[in-house]
C-alpha cells in the first residue's frame, strides 16, 4: 500500500506509522523519533496506535476510514412523506392553475397538518427521486 497503487494520501500516511511501530521488525523507536522521522504529529502516531488496539489490530480497519452508523442528522423525510407529497402532486392543481409548480406544491404542504414543512428543493429531490414529472 505505501510503495504502489493509488491510494490516499491519509491511508498510505497512516500505513506509513504502522510500519513503523511495528515490533516484530526489532525494536521500535520512540513515537517522538517515528513522528519525526515520518513528519506527522506525535498525536497521528498516538492516535494510530490506539486504533490499531480498537481494532483488534485489524489493519485495514486501522488505516480505511471510519464508516458512519447513522448520518449526522436523521432525514425527516420517510416514505409515509414521500408518498403523501406525490399523492398530492398527482390530484388536480387548485382553481386558476393549470399545473402542479413545486412552488404551489410547497405551499400546499405548508397548509397539511401532518407534513412537515418542506422546501420546494425538497420537494423536487422527493418526485425526481420517484421519477415523476409534473405535468
Amino acid at each position: 500500500m505505501t510503495t504502489t497503487g493509488v491510494h490516499p494520501a491519509s491511508m498510505i500516511r497512516r500505513a506509513r506509522v504502522l510500519l513503523a511501530l511495528d515490533t516484530s521488525a526489532g525494536a521500535v523507536d520512540e513515537k517522538k523519533v517515528i513522528a519525526a522521522r515520518l513528519g506527522v504529529s506525535g498525536e497521528t502516531v498516538r492516535l494510530v496506535a490506539k486504533r490499531f488496539a480498537e481494532t483488534g489490530q485489524d489493519v485495514e480497519a486501522t488505516i480505511g476510514r471510519k464508516q458512519r452508523d447513522l448520518p449526522p442528522v436523521p432525514s425527516q423525510i420517510t416514505g409515509e412523506i414521500e408518498a403523501r407529497v406525490i399523492a398530492l402532486a398527482c390530484t388536480q392543481p387548485p382553481a386558476g392553475h393549470v399545473r402542479w409548480s413545486l412552488r404551489l406544491l410547497e405551499k400546499h404542504v405548508a397548509l397539511v397538518e401532518d407534513i412537515p414543512d418542506l422546501d420546494h428543493s425538497t420537494i423536487g429531490r422527493i418526485l425526481k427521486k420517484r421519477n415523476f414529472v409534473l405535468t
